[in-house]
């Protein structure tokens, strides 16, 4: 019979059990909140001079609308819009032809256009299955006893060699937008067969989804066979 715990033990016990309720819930909040502000922050310079000038007009039944609450709602909520708009003028001939001139123009401004055109293209190569080798990896990193999760953007040579490297993102927990690239030679892979949103769901959530099994060294060669 296990001995009566002490009530220093019954309140740590306590404060864990409640720390591990509300911590996801705290997490939701943060994330929901940033995305909140960030859609909001989007159409604010805007909503703002236009909520103050219907206030004026109707001091006495729209007033409340000068309120900052209801005017980040508003930006969130005319931003949202904005995107829908976007993504079904992206679908038609006539938003294809509007994004080609967005980009030739953006193209034109130093500095935006290699951000711009090195963002789009690693968009669109997480979107397209690879050629050759997986795109969701396990790579030693930071040592040869650790995997991290990484996506291969690219497979190039070695300049004298030609040996194959891949450029491989590995994205940080539990924000992906941040993370390392690191150049990797091919054989050093170890390749998974995950679709790039269950790799996604692995990182944000630190592991807590992920399945029963998963590779950790790579693939043997037969004797003699060339790399890559």
């Amino acid at each position: 019979m296990s001995p009566t715990p002490t009530l220093p033990q019954r309140l740590q016990r306590l404060f864990l059990t409640g720390l591990l309720t509300l911590l996801p819930i705290w997490l939701t909040w943060v994330v929901v909140k940033f995305v909140f502000v960030l859609l909001s922050d989007m159409s604010r310079h805007w909503v703002g001079p236009l909520s103050h000038q219907i206030a004026a007009w109707f001091p006495s039944t729209l007033g409340w609308i000068n309120a900052d609450s209801v005017q980040a709602t508003i930006a969130m909520v005319a931003t949202l819009l904005l995107i829908l708009v976007v993504g079904w003028l992206a679908r038609r001939v006539v938003g294809q032809r509007l994004l080609g001139w967005v980009e030739a123009l953006v193209q034109r401004i130093p500095l935006a256009n290699v951000i711009y055109s090195s963002s789009r293209k690693l968009l669109d190569i997480l979107q397209t299955k690879p050629d050759g080798t997986q795109r969701v990896v396990l790579i030693d990193f930071p040592h040869d006893q650790m995997k991290s999760v990484g996506f291969v953007t690219r497979v190039i040579r070695e300049q004298g060699t030609g040996r194959e490297l891949a450029a491989v993102y590995v994205p940080t927990t539990p924000n992906p937008t941040s993370g390392y690239l690191e150049i990797v030679p091919v054989e050093k892979l170890t390749p998974t067969d995950w679709t790039v949103d269950q790799a996604m769901s692995f990182i944000i959530s630190g592991g807590a989804v992920a399945p029963e099994t998963i590779p950790f060294e790579p693939p043997r060669r037969a004797p003699g066979a060339a790399p890559g």
